[in-house]
């Protein structure tokens, strides 16, 4: 039986099921890897379409730039060359990478330098700083990139690798830093956008190896011996800073999040307003500043939760606090910070509230198309009643309503009658009311 089951679970996850021929699959990457001609087109209308999305912060647009975006070829390009021993093709991939790359930056560059609106949205800000998820989506995405393209059912995937890597609103934020001479933003985003590469590169060379690719073959052993060592080389050179930059994104992950904790759990109440609270490293050292607002902490407050932080993963962090309109040395507080965070929590309120209205409005619209619809079948149920049931005088409708949902519970109906109906006519006006009104329950008064 278990081993019945273990074959089974072998077969499920087996990555040869439905596997493409891999001379056909490495000459699918291969053709994906040149940019010429129209390809540079598009890239170039992908590019523009991402920087107005990221200009007016708006998430589809950016997302449909990254759906026609052909930036993905040269990168798995690179990571199969790695994993085959090509070098000629991780060659072609880089000269591609790289000629790609100069007219994402220089096209985003010439449209922010155009464009009237300059100020940063957030989701340009949203693509300056790497962090740890961004590693493991570029990483993941790659293996996903390069089982889809090994296999003949490929689906979506490559398109949802594009999305979820993000790759091209960093090279649009790069030039927008560029535009704007802001150069944390250009080399924010630029060291970004060579991370996901990297990643998405290295995800892909895993599964070449994974999914045991043909290497090369070359003619001349010694030629091949030499370009094995090449390869090797570049492999390494590659991965090895990438593990090491990955550490370190893990540790200023780790350390933000250990920030965020103690500033909720210490420094938050209901009669404190945190402002702003930012972790920054220096040349002496990290140090945690948050502005406050609301009541101020005493000086022994603050000294006894600052032993606190490194149980948070906080140690040789530096605790400044700024409360109040003055943080104690004379330096009032920044009036801008203090304008954004009440404009967020008016625009957080007011969007709630505006949902609300939505909702309610939505629900009494709801209610006013049934009433009308009960308005205009009165008149004509009537007239079918009194020649099917002579006893009937008048129906009216009234449609009762939940006071909490505004949705109807149940259809009251009332009937004026010259006299009475039999038990049998009465069940058989009843059922044809029912089917007459479509209402999901009836409530029959009879006058």
């Amino acid at each position: 039986m278990g081993q019945r089951i273990k074959k089974r679970l072998l077969e499920l996850i087996d990555l040869g099921y439905q596997r493409e021929n891999e001379h056909f699959t490495i000459e699918t990457i291969k053709e994906d890897v040149d940019f010429r001609g129209s390809r540079i087109w598009i890239l170039v209308c992908a590019i523009l379409i991402a920087s107005l999305g990221l200009n007016v912060n708006s998430t589809a647009v950016i997302i449909g730039a990254m759906l026609i975006s052909p930036l993905m070829g040269p990168i798995i390009g690179f990571g199969l060359g790695l994993g085959i021993s090509d070098f000629e093709l991780i060659k072609r991939s880089l000269r591609n990478l790289a000629l790609i790359t100069l007219f994402s930056v220089l096209t985003a560059t010439i449209y922010f330098v155009l464009t009237p609106l300059s100020k940063a949205q957030s989701e340009l800000l949203a693509r300056t700083t790497p962090t740890v998820y961004d590693v493991l989506i570029a990483f993941v995405g790659g293996v996903a990139g390069m089982v889809a393209i090994g296999s003949r059912n490929k689906g979506n995937v490559a398109t949802g690798v594009a999305i979820a890597t993000a790759l091209m609103p960093p090279l649009c934020t790069a030039g927008y830093g560029l535009s704007q001479l802001n150069w944390s933003f250009f080399f924010g985003a630029f060291y970004l956008y060579i991370i996901n590469s990297v990643f998405i590169g290295l995800g892909t060379y895993v599964m070449v190896r994974a999914l045991k690719f043909p290497r090369k073959a070359f003619i001349d052993k010694e030629r091949e011996r030499h370009i094995r060592r090449l390869v090797t080389f570049i492999a390494v050179s590659t991965i090895m800073p990438s593990i090491y930059f990955a550490f370190l994104l893990v540790q200023d992950s780790v350390r933000e999040d250990g920030a965020h904790r103690f500033v909720s759990e210490h420094l938050s109440s209901p009669r404190v307003q945190v402002i702003r609270e930012r972790l920054s490293k220096s040349r002496d050292g990290y140090s945690l500043e948050v502005v406050l607002l609301g009541k101020e902490f005493e000086e022994t407050y603050i000294d006894s939760i600052s032993t606190l932080m490194p149980r948070y993963g906080l140690d040789d962090t530096k605790l400044i606090i700024k409360q109040g309109f003055e943080d104690g040395k004379g330096q009032e507080l920044n009036v801008d910070e203090l304008r954004s965070v009440v404009l967020q929590d008016l625009y957080a309120n007011s969007e709630r509230i505006i949902k609300q209205q939505q909702r309610e409005i939505d629900s009494l619209k709801q209610v006013l198309s049934r009433q009308s619809r009960y308005s205009r079948l009165s008149g004509e149920v009537n007239a079918e009643a009194r020649m099917l049931f002579p006893e009937i005088d008048r129906i009216t409708f009234a449609p009762a309503a939940s006071a909490e949902s505004y949705q109807d519970s149940v259809l009251i109906v009332l009937v004026d009658r010259s006299r009475k109906l039999s038990a049998m006519d009465e069940k058989r006006f009843d059922g044809w009311l029912l089917e007459r009104s479509k209402a999901p329950k009836l409530n029959v008064i009879y006058k």
